[in-house]
Protein backbone atom coordinates (compact mmCIF):
# COMPACT_ATOMS: atom_id res chain seq x y z
CA UNK A 1 0.00 0.00 0.00
CA UNK A 2 1.17 3.46 -0.18
CA UNK A 3 0.24 6.93 0.80
CA UNK A 4 -1.17 10.46 0.01
CA UNK A 5 0.30 13.91 0.60
CA UNK A 6 -1.06 16.01 3.46
CA UNK A 7 -2.88 18.43 0.90
CA UNK A 8 -6.37 18.15 2.35
CA UNK A 9 -6.82 14.90 0.05
CA UNK A 10 -6.20 12.40 2.55
CA UNK A 11 -10.08 12.75 4.77
CA UNK A 12 -11.66 11.82 0.68
CA UNK A 13 -11.42 8.39 1.40
CA UNK A 14 -11.65 5.97 4.17
CA UNK A 15 -13.68 4.71 7.18
CA UNK A 16 -15.60 7.40 7.67
CA UNK A 17 -16.73 7.58 3.67
CA UNK A 18 -20.30 8.83 3.58
CA UNK A 19 -22.43 6.13 1.79
CA UNK A 20 -22.51 7.93 -1.28
CA UNK A 21 -19.00 7.95 -1.89
CA UNK A 22 -18.85 11.72 -2.57
CA UNK A 23 -16.16 12.05 -0.84
CA UNK A 24 -17.38 13.78 2.45
CA UNK A 25 -16.91 12.96 5.86
CA UNK A 26 -19.85 11.20 7.76
CA UNK A 27 -19.48 14.27 10.70
CA UNK A 28 -19.02 17.50 9.21
CA UNK A 29 -16.54 19.68 10.25
CA UNK A 30 -17.70 22.27 12.92
CA UNK A 31 -17.47 26.16 11.59
CA UNK A 32 -14.71 28.37 12.15
CA UNK A 33 -16.69 30.12 14.62
CA UNK A 34 -17.50 27.55 16.36
CA UNK A 35 -15.25 28.06 19.31
CA UNK A 36 -15.19 31.59 19.43
CA UNK A 37 -18.45 32.74 20.48
CA UNK A 38 -18.24 31.80 24.52
CA UNK A 39 -18.78 28.16 23.72
CA UNK A 40 -17.77 25.29 25.94
CA UNK A 41 -14.10 25.15 26.24
CA UNK A 42 -14.32 21.46 24.41
CA UNK A 43 -17.07 22.87 21.87
CA UNK A 44 -13.58 23.40 18.98
CA UNK A 45 -11.70 20.15 20.32
CA UNK A 46 -12.73 17.81 17.36
CA UNK A 47 -10.71 20.35 14.43
CA UNK A 48 -7.51 19.54 16.25
CA UNK A 49 -7.94 16.40 16.38
CA UNK A 50 -9.34 15.67 12.86
CA UNK A 51 -6.54 17.81 11.49
CA UNK A 52 -3.78 15.67 13.46
CA UNK A 53 -5.07 12.76 12.12
CA UNK A 54 -5.20 13.81 8.86
CA UNK A 55 -1.54 15.22 9.63
CA UNK A 56 -0.58 11.21 11.35
CA UNK A 57 -2.70 9.04 7.88
CA UNK A 58 -0.63 11.35 5.51
CA UNK A 59 2.83 10.62 6.87
CA UNK A 60 1.80 6.97 7.43
CA UNK A 61 0.79 6.62 3.77
CA UNK A 62 4.20 8.82 2.74
CA UNK A 63 6.07 7.11 4.66
CA UNK A 64 5.00 3.52 2.73
CA UNK A 65 7.91 1.29 0.27
CA UNK A 66 5.01 0.55 -1.80
CA UNK A 67 3.23 3.34 -4.68
CA UNK A 68 -0.24 3.83 -3.57
CA UNK A 69 -3.13 5.06 -4.93
CA UNK A 70 -6.83 5.12 -4.47
CA UNK A 71 -9.99 5.71 -6.19
CA UNK A 72 -13.78 6.68 -5.08
CA UNK A 73 -16.65 4.81 -6.39
CA UNK A 74 -16.87 7.40 -9.33
CA UNK A 75 -13.12 5.94 -10.69
CA UNK A 76 -11.72 9.70 -9.64
CA UNK A 77 -8.30 9.89 -7.92
CA UNK A 78 -8.63 10.21 -3.99
CA UNK A 79 -4.59 9.13 -2.75
CA UNK A 80 -0.95 9.12 -4.34
CA UNK A 81 2.00 8.59 -2.12
CA UNK A 82 5.67 9.77 -2.86
CA UNK A 83 6.35 6.03 -4.02
CA UNK A 84 3.60 6.09 -6.63
CA UNK A 85 5.19 9.56 -7.56
CA UNK A 86 8.60 8.42 -7.84
CA UNK A 87 7.81 5.14 -9.99
CA UNK A 88 5.56 7.08 -12.23
CA UNK A 89 7.01 11.38 -11.57
CA UNK A 90 3.64 12.61 -11.23
CA UNK A 91 2.78 14.59 -8.11
CA UNK A 92 -0.08 14.58 -5.71
CA UNK A 93 -0.98 17.79 -6.74
CA UNK A 94 -1.39 16.51 -10.16
CA UNK A 95 -2.71 12.96 -9.57
CA UNK A 96 -5.57 13.65 -7.24
CA UNK A 97 -9.20 14.54 -8.72
CA UNK A 98 -8.10 12.98 -11.53
CA UNK A 99 -10.81 10.51 -13.06
CA UNK A 100 -9.00 7.61 -13.76
CA UNK A 101 -5.63 7.02 -15.59
CA UNK A 102 -6.53 7.60 -19.06
CA UNK A 103 -4.53 9.77 -21.16
CA UNK A 104 -1.94 10.58 -18.30
CA UNK A 105 -1.04 7.41 -16.66
CA UNK A 106 -2.13 4.62 -18.87
CA UNK A 107 -2.24 4.98 -22.84
CA UNK A 108 -5.98 6.03 -23.76
CA UNK A 109 -5.86 3.01 -25.68
CA UNK A 110 -5.45 0.83 -22.67
CA UNK A 111 -7.55 3.19 -20.09
CA UNK A 112 -10.53 1.36 -20.24
CA UNK A 113 -9.17 -2.34 -19.80
CA UNK A 114 -7.23 -1.17 -16.82
CA UNK A 115 -9.90 1.40 -15.60
CA UNK A 116 -12.12 -1.66 -15.87
CA UNK A 117 -9.79 -4.30 -13.90
CA UNK A 118 -8.92 -1.89 -11.14
CA UNK A 119 -12.81 -0.95 -10.67
CA UNK A 120 -13.94 -4.47 -10.46
CA UNK A 121 -11.84 -5.17 -7.32
CA UNK A 122 -15.45 -3.11 -5.27
CA UNK A 123 -17.69 -6.16 -6.75
CA UNK A 124 -15.38 -8.89 -5.20
CA UNK A 125 -13.84 -9.51 -1.48
CA UNK A 126 -10.32 -9.80 -1.13
CA UNK A 127 -7.56 -8.85 -2.97
CA UNK A 128 -6.91 -9.04 -6.86
CA UNK A 129 -3.52 -8.86 -8.48
CA UNK A 130 -2.86 -7.71 -12.32
CA UNK A 131 -0.40 -6.94 -14.23
CA UNK A 132 -0.69 -3.82 -16.41
CA UNK A 133 2.20 -1.26 -18.16
CA UNK A 134 1.74 2.43 -16.88
CA UNK A 135 2.85 5.93 -18.18
CA UNK A 136 5.47 7.70 -16.59
CA UNK A 137 5.09 11.70 -16.94
CA UNK A 138 8.24 11.67 -19.19
CA UNK A 139 6.65 9.55 -21.66
CA UNK A 140 8.08 5.66 -20.68
CA UNK A 141 6.60 2.95 -19.93
CA UNK A 142 7.10 0.86 -16.61
CA UNK A 143 5.26 -2.43 -15.86
CA UNK A 144 3.86 -2.48 -12.49
CA UNK A 145 2.11 -5.27 -10.55
CA UNK A 146 -0.92 -4.53 -8.68
CA UNK A 147 -2.92 -5.19 -5.45
CA UNK A 148 -6.50 -3.98 -5.23
CA UNK A 149 -9.04 -4.03 -2.72
CA UNK A 150 -12.13 -2.61 -2.55
CA UNK A 151 -13.09 0.13 0.54
CA UNK A 152 -15.90 0.01 2.65
CA UNK A 153 -18.31 3.10 3.82
CA UNK A 154 -19.66 3.62 7.44
CA UNK A 155 -22.75 1.92 6.22
CA UNK A 156 -21.11 -1.60 4.99
CA UNK A 157 -20.94 -0.85 1.14
CA UNK A 158 -18.09 -0.34 -1.07
CA UNK A 159 -16.96 3.15 -1.29
CA UNK A 160 -14.19 3.20 -3.43
CA UNK A 161 -10.83 0.98 -4.63
CA UNK A 162 -7.57 1.32 -2.78
CA UNK A 163 -4.43 -0.25 -4.96
CA UNK A 164 -0.81 -0.90 -4.13
CA UNK A 165 1.21 -1.05 -6.80
CA UNK A 166 5.43 -1.61 -7.29
CA UNK A 167 7.95 -2.19 -10.39
CA UNK A 168 7.72 -5.99 -12.02
CA UNK A 169 10.89 -6.08 -11.86
CA UNK A 170 11.34 -4.97 -8.41
CA UNK A 171 8.70 -7.71 -6.94
CA UNK A 172 10.58 -10.27 -8.63
CA UNK A 173 13.95 -9.45 -7.21
CA UNK A 174 12.05 -9.75 -3.86
CA UNK A 175 10.39 -13.11 -4.89
CA UNK A 176 13.47 -14.35 -6.04
CA UNK A 177 15.55 -13.36 -3.03
CA UNK A 178 12.58 -14.95 -0.75
CA UNK A 179 12.55 -18.04 -3.13
CA UNK A 180 15.91 -18.22 -2.74
CA UNK A 181 16.55 -17.72 0.83
CA UNK A 182 13.63 -20.89 1.54
CA UNK A 183 15.60 -22.37 -1.20
CA UNK A 184 19.20 -21.54 1.16
CA UNK A 185 17.23 -23.18 4.69
CA UNK A 186 15.98 -26.04 3.04
CA UNK A 187 17.59 -28.31 0.65
CA UNK A 188 20.64 -26.54 -0.44
CA UNK A 189 23.59 -28.72 -1.25
CA UNK A 190 25.73 -26.43 1.52
CA UNK A 191 24.90 -26.06 5.13
CA UNK A 192 23.55 -23.09 6.15
CA UNK A 193 23.48 -21.48 9.94
CA UNK A 194 22.47 -18.30 10.66
CA UNK A 195 24.12 -17.10 14.36
CA UNK A 196 22.63 -14.57 16.40
CA UNK A 197 25.20 -11.89 17.97
CA UNK A 198 26.02 -14.52 21.10
CA UNK A 199 27.04 -17.41 18.61
CA UNK A 200 24.81 -19.41 19.30
CA UNK A 201 22.37 -20.75 15.29
CA UNK A 202 18.78 -19.46 15.54
CA UNK A 203 18.34 -21.58 11.95
CA UNK A 204 19.85 -24.78 10.40
CA UNK A 205 18.91 -26.32 7.16
CA UNK A 206 18.63 -30.08 6.67
CA UNK A 207 22.21 -30.08 5.52
CA UNK A 208 23.98 -28.12 8.48
CA UNK A 209 21.64 -30.58 10.32
CA UNK A 210 22.85 -33.66 9.24
CA UNK A 211 26.63 -32.24 9.28
CA UNK A 212 26.45 -30.88 12.76
CA UNK A 213 24.63 -34.09 14.05
CA UNK A 214 21.20 -33.03 15.39
CA UNK A 215 17.63 -31.95 14.63
CA UNK A 216 16.98 -28.90 12.92
CA UNK A 217 14.90 -27.45 16.29
CA UNK A 218 17.27 -29.37 18.76
CA UNK A 219 20.16 -27.69 17.52
CA UNK A 220 18.87 -23.75 18.10
CA UNK A 221 19.97 -21.25 21.06
CA UNK A 222 23.38 -24.37 21.99
CA UNK A 223 26.38 -23.28 22.06
CA UNK A 224 28.48 -24.49 19.42
CA UNK A 225 31.25 -25.64 22.22
CA UNK A 226 28.05 -28.20 23.18
CA UNK A 227 28.50 -29.55 19.56
CA UNK A 228 31.97 -28.83 18.08
CA UNK A 229 34.46 -30.16 20.62
CA UNK A 230 38.02 -29.57 19.07
CA UNK A 231 38.22 -26.24 16.74
CA UNK A 232 35.39 -24.50 18.33
CA UNK A 233 37.62 -21.76 19.05
CA UNK A 234 38.58 -21.33 15.38
CA UNK A 235 35.01 -21.35 14.62
CA UNK A 236 34.06 -18.56 16.83
CA UNK A 237 37.04 -16.21 16.50
CA UNK A 238 36.01 -16.38 12.87
CA UNK A 239 32.60 -15.20 14.00
CA UNK A 240 33.43 -12.70 15.49
CA UNK A 241 35.60 -11.27 13.18
CA UNK A 242 32.64 -11.23 10.81
CA UNK A 243 30.42 -9.34 13.12
CA UNK A 244 33.10 -6.89 13.82
CA UNK A 245 35.15 -6.58 11.04
CA UNK A 246 32.98 -8.17 8.20
CA UNK A 247 33.01 -11.40 6.02
CA UNK A 248 35.95 -12.59 4.81
CA UNK A 249 37.41 -12.26 1.00
CA UNK A 250 37.75 -16.20 0.91
CA UNK A 251 36.06 -19.28 2.15
CA UNK A 252 38.19 -20.43 5.03
CA UNK A 253 38.90 -24.42 5.91
CA UNK A 254 38.51 -25.22 9.48
CA UNK A 255 38.93 -29.18 11.12
CA UNK A 256 36.82 -29.98 13.63
CA UNK A 257 36.15 -32.81 15.89
CA UNK A 258 32.61 -33.46 16.56
CA UNK A 259 30.84 -35.26 19.24
CA UNK A 260 28.11 -37.62 17.82
CA UNK A 261 26.11 -40.63 18.78
CA UNK A 262 28.80 -42.69 17.33
CA UNK A 263 31.42 -40.97 18.77
CA UNK A 264 33.97 -38.13 18.01
CA UNK A 265 34.61 -37.56 14.63
CA UNK A 266 36.91 -35.64 12.96
CA UNK A 267 35.71 -33.28 10.12
CA UNK A 268 37.36 -30.62 7.60
CA UNK A 269 34.31 -27.74 6.59
CA UNK A 270 35.17 -25.10 3.92
CA UNK A 271 33.37 -22.08 5.44
CA UNK A 272 31.99 -18.64 4.23
CA UNK A 273 30.95 -16.06 6.10
CA UNK A 274 28.13 -13.32 6.09
CA UNK A 275 27.42 -10.60 7.96
CA UNK A 276 23.57 -9.91 8.60
CA UNK A 277 22.39 -6.30 9.29
CA UNK A 278 18.52 -4.89 9.52
CA UNK A 279 17.39 -2.97 6.00
CA UNK A 280 15.18 -1.22 8.01
CA UNK A 281 17.94 0.53 10.83
CA UNK A 282 19.43 4.06 9.93
CA UNK A 283 23.14 2.69 10.63
CA UNK A 284 24.26 -1.08 9.93
CA UNK A 285 22.61 -3.02 13.12
CA UNK A 286 24.30 -7.10 13.27
CA UNK A 287 21.82 -9.32 13.46
CA UNK A 288 23.99 -12.22 13.67
CA UNK A 289 26.09 -13.84 10.85
CA UNK A 290 25.41 -16.63 7.95
CA UNK A 291 27.59 -19.19 7.97
CA UNK A 292 27.39 -21.57 4.71
CA UNK A 293 29.84 -24.57 4.89
CA UNK A 294 30.42 -27.64 3.13
CA UNK A 295 32.05 -31.08 4.19
CA UNK A 296 35.15 -31.31 2.09
CA UNK A 297 36.89 -34.01 4.51
CA UNK A 298 36.99 -36.90 1.65
CA UNK A 299 38.83 -34.49 -0.74
CA UNK A 300 40.70 -32.93 1.74
CA UNK A 301 42.18 -36.50 3.17
CA UNK A 302 42.46 -37.76 -0.50
CA UNK A 303 44.53 -34.37 -1.39
CA UNK A 304 46.84 -35.02 1.77
CA UNK A 305 47.11 -38.90 0.99
CA UNK A 306 48.40 -37.25 -2.78
CA UNK A 307 50.50 -34.88 -0.89
CA UNK A 308 52.03 -37.94 1.00
CA UNK A 309 52.70 -40.31 -1.60
CA UNK A 310 54.29 -37.65 -3.57
CA UNK A 311 56.82 -36.50 -1.37
CA UNK A 312 57.56 -40.31 0.26
CA UNK A 313 58.17 -41.22 -3.62
CA UNK A 314 60.57 -38.36 -4.05
CA UNK A 315 62.67 -38.92 -0.86
CA UNK A 316 62.54 -42.77 -2.14
CA UNK A 317 64.28 -41.33 -5.22
CA UNK A 318 66.92 -39.52 -3.14
CA UNK A 319 67.45 -41.75 -1.25
CA UNK A 320 68.34 -44.59 -4.05
CA UNK A 321 70.45 -42.10 -5.90
CA UNK A 322 72.39 -41.05 -2.98
CA UNK A 323 72.81 -45.16 -1.47
CA UNK A 324 74.70 -45.31 -4.97
CA UNK A 325 77.15 -43.57 -4.23
CA UNK A 326 78.23 -45.24 -1.50
CA UNK A 327 81.19 -47.42 -1.42
CA UNK A 328 80.22 -49.36 1.84
CA UNK A 329 76.57 -51.11 1.51
CA UNK A 330 76.31 -50.25 5.71
CA UNK A 331 76.79 -46.56 4.42
CA UNK A 332 73.92 -46.84 1.92
CA UNK A 333 71.86 -48.20 4.67
CA UNK A 334 72.31 -45.33 6.88
CA UNK A 335 71.93 -43.08 3.82
CA UNK A 336 68.48 -44.89 2.96
CA UNK A 337 67.13 -45.00 6.74
CA UNK A 338 67.92 -40.59 7.08
CA UNK A 339 65.93 -40.36 4.01
CA UNK A 340 62.82 -42.45 4.94
CA UNK A 341 62.57 -40.91 8.62
CA UNK A 342 61.63 -37.45 7.07
CA UNK A 343 58.28 -36.45 8.16
CA UNK A 344 57.35 -40.27 8.76
CA UNK A 345 59.19 -41.11 12.20
CA UNK A 346 60.92 -40.15 14.92
CA UNK A 347 63.18 -42.70 15.42
CA UNK A 348 64.46 -46.07 13.43
CA UNK A 349 66.11 -48.98 14.94
CA UNK A 350 67.82 -51.83 12.76
CA UNK A 351 68.55 -55.21 14.82
CA UNK A 352 69.96 -57.96 12.04
CA UNK A 353 70.10 -61.52 12.76
CA UNK A 354 73.37 -63.33 13.51
CA UNK A 355 75.13 -65.06 10.86
CA UNK A 356 73.72 -68.31 9.67
CA UNK A 357 70.50 -68.18 11.61
CA UNK A 358 67.25 -69.40 10.68
CA UNK A 359 64.03 -67.52 11.10
CA UNK A 360 62.85 -70.33 13.14
CA UNK A 361 66.16 -70.31 14.95
CA UNK A 362 65.94 -66.61 16.00
CA UNK A 363 62.62 -67.07 17.25
CA UNK A 364 63.27 -70.14 18.94
CA UNK A 365 65.29 -68.15 21.25
CA UNK A 366 68.70 -66.56 19.76
CA UNK A 367 69.46 -62.99 19.67
CA UNK A 368 68.58 -60.01 17.26
CA UNK A 369 71.63 -57.50 16.67
CA UNK A 370 71.36 -54.09 17.30
CA UNK A 371 73.53 -52.47 14.24
CA UNK A 372 71.94 -49.08 13.53
CA UNK A 373 70.18 -46.32 15.76
CA UNK A 374 68.90 -43.20 15.66
CA UNK A 375 69.81 -41.07 18.99
CA UNK A 376 67.14 -42.41 21.51
CA UNK A 377 67.20 -38.60 23.95
CA UNK A 378 66.89 -36.46 20.57
CA UNK A 379 66.29 -36.37 16.56
CA UNK A 380 69.70 -37.35 14.76
CA UNK A 381 70.94 -39.10 12.11
CA UNK A 382 71.00 -42.88 11.90
CA UNK A 383 74.43 -44.18 12.85
CA UNK A 384 76.03 -47.40 12.82
CA UNK A 385 76.31 -48.75 16.34
CA UNK A 386 79.89 -47.60 17.78
CA UNK A 387 82.41 -50.28 19.55
CA UNK A 388 80.85 -53.14 17.34
CA UNK A 389 77.14 -54.48 17.53
CA UNK A 390 75.54 -55.10 20.37
CA UNK A 391 72.86 -57.72 20.70
CA UNK A 392 69.13 -56.98 22.07
CA UNK A 393 67.39 -58.65 24.10
CA UNK A 394 63.35 -58.59 23.19
CA UNK A 395 61.22 -60.38 25.46
CA UNK A 396 58.81 -63.36 23.69
CA UNK A 397 56.15 -61.92 22.28
CA UNK A 398 57.78 -58.54 20.94
CA UNK A 399 56.31 -56.82 18.01
CA UNK A 400 59.73 -57.33 16.07
CA UNK A 401 59.67 -61.16 17.27
CA UNK A 402 56.37 -61.21 15.32
CA UNK A 403 57.45 -59.60 12.47
CA UNK A 404 60.29 -61.93 12.05
CA UNK A 405 57.44 -64.95 12.55
CA UNK A 406 54.89 -63.86 10.51
CA UNK A 407 57.16 -62.76 7.40
CA UNK A 408 55.33 -59.74 7.52
CA UNK A 409 54.51 -56.47 9.63
CA UNK A 410 53.48 -55.30 13.02
CA UNK A 411 51.76 -52.25 14.13
CA UNK A 412 51.26 -51.44 18.10
CA UNK A 413 50.62 -48.68 20.06
CA UNK A 414 50.79 -47.53 23.73
CA UNK A 415 47.20 -47.86 25.66
CA UNK A 416 46.05 -45.12 26.99
CA UNK A 417 46.20 -45.74 30.48
CA UNK A 418 50.15 -45.97 30.29
CA UNK A 419 51.38 -41.99 31.45
CA UNK A 420 53.24 -41.21 27.93
CA UNK A 421 53.83 -44.72 27.25
CA UNK A 422 57.39 -44.44 29.20
CA UNK A 423 56.68 -47.87 30.91
CA UNK A 424 55.24 -49.51 27.80
CA UNK A 425 58.47 -48.36 25.41
CA UNK A 426 60.95 -49.48 28.29
CA UNK A 427 59.48 -52.69 28.80
CA UNK A 428 60.25 -53.44 24.74
CA UNK A 429 63.25 -51.80 25.10
CA UNK A 430 62.12 -48.66 22.88
CA UNK A 431 63.60 -44.57 23.27
CA UNK A 432 61.01 -43.41 26.32
CA UNK A 433 59.33 -41.27 24.20
CA UNK A 434 57.96 -44.15 21.80
CA UNK A 435 54.33 -44.29 21.77
CA UNK A 436 53.66 -45.69 18.43
CA UNK A 437 56.07 -48.45 16.32
CA UNK A 438 55.79 -50.54 13.07
CA UNK A 439 58.03 -53.49 12.34
CA UNK A 440 58.72 -55.01 9.21
CA UNK A 441 61.35 -58.14 8.43
CA UNK A 442 63.84 -57.59 6.44
CA UNK A 443 63.90 -60.11 3.19
CA UNK A 444 66.69 -60.90 1.06
CA UNK A 445 67.37 -63.94 -1.51
CA UNK A 446 64.50 -65.77 0.43
CA UNK A 447 66.08 -64.97 3.81
CA UNK A 448 65.11 -63.39 6.85
CA UNK A 449 68.30 -60.77 7.76
CA UNK A 450 66.32 -59.16 10.96
CA UNK A 451 63.76 -56.14 11.49
CA UNK A 452 63.24 -52.65 10.98
CA UNK A 453 61.37 -50.57 13.21
CA UNK A 454 59.83 -46.66 13.39
CA UNK A 455 58.97 -45.29 16.33
CA UNK A 456 56.74 -41.87 16.56
CA UNK A 457 56.11 -40.10 20.13
CA UNK A 458 52.87 -39.79 21.31
CA UNK A 459 51.79 -36.30 19.85
CA UNK A 460 51.69 -38.25 16.44
CA UNK A 461 49.22 -40.12 14.79
CA UNK A 462 49.51 -43.85 14.93
CA UNK A 463 50.59 -46.04 11.69
CA UNK A 464 48.39 -46.64 9.42
CA UNK A 465 48.17 -49.19 6.45
CA UNK A 466 49.47 -46.81 3.52
CA UNK A 467 52.91 -46.20 6.00
CA UNK A 468 53.16 -49.93 6.21
CA UNK A 469 53.49 -50.09 2.62
CA UNK A 470 56.05 -47.09 2.50
CA UNK A 471 58.15 -49.30 5.87
CA UNK A 472 58.03 -52.41 3.53
CA UNK A 473 59.47 -50.58 0.47
CA UNK A 474 62.06 -48.96 2.50
CA UNK A 475 63.32 -52.37 4.30
CA UNK A 476 63.55 -54.07 0.92
CA UNK A 477 65.78 -51.64 -0.28
CA UNK A 478 67.80 -51.63 3.25
CA UNK A 479 67.83 -55.46 2.96
CA UNK A 480 69.82 -55.67 -0.29
CA UNK A 481 71.72 -53.32 1.09
CA UNK A 482 72.53 -55.54 3.68
CA UNK A 483 72.73 -58.65 1.89
CA UNK A 484 75.70 -57.10 -0.37
CA UNK A 485 77.45 -56.25 3.11
CA UNK A 486 77.52 -59.62 4.11
CA UNK A 487 78.31 -60.79 0.49
CA UNK A 488 81.41 -58.95 0.38
CA UNK A 489 82.33 -59.54 3.88
CA UNK A 490 82.94 -58.00 6.64
CA UNK A 491 78.95 -57.36 6.94
CA UNK A 492 77.42 -57.34 10.67
CA UNK A 493 76.82 -60.46 11.74
CA UNK A 494 79.44 -61.95 9.90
Amino acid sequence: MGASRSSGTTDALGPDEGAEGTGEPVCPEPSASAGGDGGSPGAGAPAPAADSGAELLAALLDGMDAALCAFDAGGAVTHWNREAERILGWSAQEAVGRTGFAGWAVRRADAHEVQGRLMSAMDAPGRQVHEFALLRKDGSRVLVRTQSARVLGADGKPAGVYCAFSEVHAQIDLERAIALSEALLEDASWGVVLVDVDLRPTVVNAYASRALGGGRTTLLGRPLGELVVQGVEELEAALQHVLAEGAPGAPAEFWVTLRTAEGERRRCWRSGFLRLASPLAEEPVPLGVGWLFRDVTAAKLAQQEADRLRFRTSQLHRAARAAAECEDPMEAVTSLLDFALAGFADHVLLDLTPGGLTAGELTAGERLVRTAATPSDAPGPCLLVAGGSIPVRYGPGHPALQAVERIGSVRTSAGTGEAGGAAWAAERRWPRDAAHALCTVLRSRGRTLGVLTFLRAANRSAFERPDTAYAETVAARVAAAADLARAVGGGPGE
